[in-house]
């Protein structure tokens, strides 16, 4: 039997519980629920209008009812008489099909139906701006090559360190925390875990980066590309597939080329594959494509990519096999739906390990500097709109998203586009008004 919320409340001290669930636009959508109520809600669910958030739905649809998920829930440890708890999405009985954590929980299932237990981890970019949110938080960072800035990451220590320190408690073994490429821009990095433990992490994650900023009246954003010329926010997946105990790690093989296996070259070969359709789930906003697509950013390079080549250790590819039984796929940014990120790496892979897909030969260009060389290399989608038809045409993708979600979600992202085409921009004036 699984754990007894409201007993784990008495035990915490826990008041207060979030229920949350995260929409097809990774929105996280949550009620406030006291511990004094929580055993109807562990059995019923906390009641949303799943209209009113983005999700394919009417306002004549019946409630949607937010089932925690007991074993998932987490303390907040910058308030703790709060706990936050992801949810299943039902309606009637029945699991919304769409919702994006049902997605990956039914694609973790058919991964274990075919021995794999996927164990990835997330490299989650953001910037500390100004309350305003027009500017970096810190007047002084402002160098030409900010990465790795030892000045600049510790004048922004009392954030980072309290966030660092918060993990720490939760137990997520986190390694590194570093300032990034662009000034105002950090990383943080913790250990690896099951596909849904990583998506409800990175979840949290964001919400945690979010509320300690505010606390200390800043503003953090995940956007992939708020200022033009620097760096964009990536978050960068360490993929590998495992046996179902944990015990082996299936795309490790000594005597493979790069140390990678049969079946995690074909787990390879369908991300190669579906990549261009990819692109409309790992990088789900307009913004997106200004970072995949943009020019030579003020510190040299924009460490993003933009045509489908694999590579060995060298990050000018989408991915890259950094060492044996694992690779790290460089195309998702700071947008990207924390569970749709996982579900859609987990789908293409699969399907290349049914269809044993060939990765085809890696390159070792400096794709910054060569990429004119890399011929026959694909081109990633110019926009979303093009990544939205990239993947309509991938029926086998959107097929293995399951048919009620993709069409969700790309009827909801392509009203996302038309809304941005209506807009009329400054750019617009500017170089058509004389015509």
């Amino acid at each position: 039997m699984g754990r007894n919320l409201a007993d784990w409340a008495r035990e915490k001290g826990v008041r207060y519980f979030m229920i949350s669930y995260t929409d097809l636009f990774g929105a996280q959508r949550a009620k406030l629920v006291p511990a004094s109520a929580i055993p109807d809600m562990q059995t019923e669910g906390a009641g949303f209008a799943g209209f009113a958030t983005w999700l394919d739905l009417t306002p004549a649809h019946p409630d949607l009812m937010a089932i925690p998920d007991p074993e998932a829930a987490i303390q907040l440890p910058w308030k703790k008489e709060v706990a936050w708890v992801p949810a299943r999405a039902t309606m009637e009985g029945a699991l919304v099909a769409q919702a994006p954590r049902n997605v990956l929980e039914r694609l973790v299932e058919e991964a274990a139906a075919d021995g794999l237990r996927i164990m990835t981890g997330v490299e989650p970019e953001f910037f500390l701006l100004n309350a305003e949110g027009t500017a970096a938080s810190d007047s002084f960072d402002s160098a030409e090559k900010p990465c790795y800035d030892q000045q600049a990451v510790m004048r922004r220590y009392d954030v980072i360190s309290e966030i660092c320190d918060h993990m720490l408690e939760l137990g997520w073994e986190p390694y590194q925390n570093d300032h990034e490429d662009a000034i105002g821009q950090f990383e943080m990095n913790w250990k690896y875990d099951d596909a849904l433990a990583t998506a409800d992490k990175h979840s949290f994650f964001k919400f945690m980066v979010k509320s300690v900023a505010e606390k200390h009246g800043f503003r953090a954003t995940f956007m992939p590309k708020p200022f033009e010329g620097i760096t964009g926010s990536g978050c960068h997946a360490h993929v590998s597939g495992w046996s179902p105990d944990g015990a082996t790690n299936a795309f490790a093989d000594g005597r493979a080329e790069l140390g990678l296996s049969d079946k995690g070259r074909a787990f390879l070969g369908g991300i190669m594959r579906h990549a261009k359709a990819l692109a409309a789930i790992t990088n789900p906003t307009v913004n997106s494509y200004k970072r995949i697509n943009a020019p030579r950013t003020a510190s040299g390079a924009t460490w993003a990519p933009n045509t489908v080549t694999w590579t060995g250790n060298n990050r000018t590819h989408m991915v890259r096999v950094p060492g044996p039984g694992r690779f790290e796929l460089r195309l998702p940014d700071g947008a990207a739906n924390p569970y749709l990120l996982q579900a859609v790496v987990i789908a293409a892979g699969l399907d290349g390990v049914r269809t044993s897909a060939d990765p085809g030969k890696r390159s070792d260009l400096d794709m910054y500097a060569e990429g004119h060389k890399a011929k026959g290399a694909p081109r990633l989608p110019l926009n979303l709109l093009d990544a939205l038809r990239e993947y309509e045409r991938d029926r086998t993708l959107a097929a293995m998203m399951g048919a009620d979600f993709s069409a969700a979600y790309v009827k909801l992202k392509t009203q996302e586009w038309l809304s941005y085409t209506a807009h009329f921009s400054r750019w617009e004036r500017e170089n058509t008004m004389d015509v």
